[in-house]
C-alpha cells in the first residue's frame, strides 16, 4: 500500500514541477494565455480554480479573463476528465442503428452517467449529438480513435483495449 501512495506522490510532484516550468517559461506573456492553459491542462488533466489563479498571476492576466477563456472554449474543463474520454453519439443515424443499447452498456459497465468520471479517473463519458461519421453509425470515440458500427456486445472489448494504456 505504501508503494502505491509513494508513486502517486511522485507523480503529483512531477506534474507540479512541469506546471511550474510552464508558468516560468511564459511568465508575464499575456498573449500566451490559451497556449499556457492548454499546456497546463495537458499536464494536470483539468483546470481547477487554484491553477487558474496561478496562470493569472504568472501571466499578469486578470483572473476574470482567464476564467472567461476557460469557460468559453469547450476544450478546457474545470472538472476532472477521465484519462480516456469516451464520446458516444446519440444523433439520429446512430440512434436509429442502436446507439442507445451501446449507451446503456457503457453506463452499466463504467458505473457512471454522462459527464462523469470513473473513480480511478481512467474513463470519462460524454454524450454528443454528432461525431460527423453518420455513415459509420453507431459511432463512439475513445481518446481520438473512432469506433465504427459498434454493437453492444463489442463495448466491453473496446473498453478493455484502454485498460492498460
Amino acid at each position: 500500500m505504501e508503494c502505491k501512495s509513494l508513486e502517486l506522490d511522485e507523480k503529483t510532484r512531477s506534474e507540479e514541477d512541469e506546471i511550474e516550468n510552464i508558468l516560468m517559461k511564459y511568465k508575464g506573456r499575456k498573449e500566451s494565455l490559451i497556449q499556457v492553459l492548454t499546456k497546463v491542462q495537458d499536464v494536470a488533466g483539468y483546470l481547477p480554480e487554484s491553477l487558474l489563479r496561478r496562470v493569472s498571476e504568472a501571466l499578469k492576466v486578470p483572473l476574470s479573463r482567464v476564467y472567461g477563456v476557460v469557460t468559453f472554449y469547450s476544450y478546457f474543463t474545470m472538472t476532472p476528465r477521465g484519462k480516456h474520454p469516451i464520446r458516444i453519439c446519440l444523433g439520429t443515424a446512430c440512434h436509429v442503428r442502436g446507439a442507445m443499447r451501446n449507451y446503456h452498456k457503457l453506463v452499466r459497465q463504467l458505473g457512471i452517467e454522462p459527464g462523469g468520471v470513473t473513480p480511478d479517473r481512467r474513463f470519462g463519458l460524454e454524450v454528443v449529438r454528432c461525431l460527423g461519421a453518420c455513415g459509420l453509425a453507431p459511432v463512439m470515440t475513445v481518446d481520438k480513435e473512432t469506433h465504427r458500427q459498434v454493437q453492444e456486445t463489442q463495448v466491453e472489448t473496446i473498453l478493455n483495449r484502454y485498460s492498460d494504456r
